[in-house]
């Protein structure tokens, strides 16, 4: 019997979240996740949670996430709950850890990004059987699940790369920091988390989410259930990001935002562009968007996007 994380006492149908990193205010590419995101958690009369994934704290903003959470209730999309930030439960990523250790299912690595790259594509395994000590060193998983397979609810059957199935991920790093993996799945699993909808760039990263979940939690709790939304790019293969300067999402134009955004998930302009508030926006889209007309694209150019760039 898997002994591992419990879900919460109190089940629901339908649990989802936007988890927004605070390194930067939201852009027009975290926009439209927020908005599919919340839209089908209030289509399915479900809870809509907010977690702040601030564990990468070297590349975090402490000033950005009250700016965040604003920006979310000026575009009218309040979220259930108390807000989360992973910043907060390093403890719990550690249990997560501890967890597996006694599983054997972790090893230290030494190997650095240079040295992975020079031997392999991807991460050979090379530290498997070293027996290093824990401390000092990075942490992985052995991923022997090696899944490849998911349904995803708009994208349907999905095979992933062998690399992205083979691979042993880091789940703590040499700094000590605490990987994305690692504190997403643990965070999804103790919130009772049922349906994620996010960006399509993480297509590859949910067969070891999966598997991840499967090796984490308890033998009662139910793997979650995936939707991906293609990406917002400002240019092929660039997707808007933090990273690549992407420009913040003007609160004082939230109406236009969110007309742009539903636009974006292939709602008709026509069909909304008579509404003058965000309130009567947002409960339009929840009675009448129909996420059939999301495109079957991983990815959607935004430069034709009226009202943000």
């Amino acid at each position: 019997m898997n002994a591992g994380i419990r879900p919460p006492h109190h089940q629901y149908d339908y649990v989802g979240r936007f988890a927004p990193s605070p390194s930067g205010p939201l852009h027009f590419g975290s926009l439209i996740c927020a908005l599919a995101s919340y839209l089908h958690a209030r289509q399915h009369n479900g809870r809509w949670l907010l977690r702040i994934e601030d564990v990468d704290t070297p590349r975090i903003d402490k000033a950005m996430s009250p700016i965040i959470v604003n920006s979310l209730k000026q575009h009218n999309l309040d979220f259930d709950g108390e807000l989360m930030y992973q910043s907060e439960r390093f403890e719990h990523y550690q249990s997560s850890l501890n967890y597996l250790a006694k599983q054997e299912q972790i090893y230290a690595c030494k190997c650095s990004r240079r040295e992975i790259r020079e031997r392999a594509p991807f991460y050979d395994g090379h530290c498997r059987d070293a027996n290093l000590p824990f401390e000092n060193y990075a942490l992985r998983w052995k991923n022997e699940a090696k899944r490849k397979r998911f349904h995803d609810m708009h994208f349907f059957e999905q095979i992933v790369s062998d690399r992205m199935a083979q691979e042993d991920p880091v789940l703590k790093r040499a700094d000590g920091i605490y990987a994305y993996h690692l504190a997403v799945v643990t965070d999804d699993i103790e919130q009772g988390v049922t349906h994620i909808v996010r960006g399509a760039d993480l297509l590859d990263t949910t067969p070891l989410h999966l598997s991840l979940f499967c090796a984490l939690a308890s033998e009662e709790a139910v793997q979650p259930t995936y939707l991906h939304i293609p990406v917002a790019s400002d240019k092929p293969g660039q997707k808007l990001s933090k990273q690549h300067h992407a420009p913040p999402i003007q609160d004082e134009h939230a109406l236009t935002n969110l007309k742009a955004a539903l636009q974006f998930l292939g709602c008709s302009r026509a069909k909304f562009n008579h509404i003058g508030s965000t309130e009567k926006l947002i409960e339009w889209a929840i009675s009448h968007y129909d996420f059939s007309d999301l495109p079957k694209r991983t990815e959607i150019l935004v430069s034709d996007a009226n009202g943000v760039y």
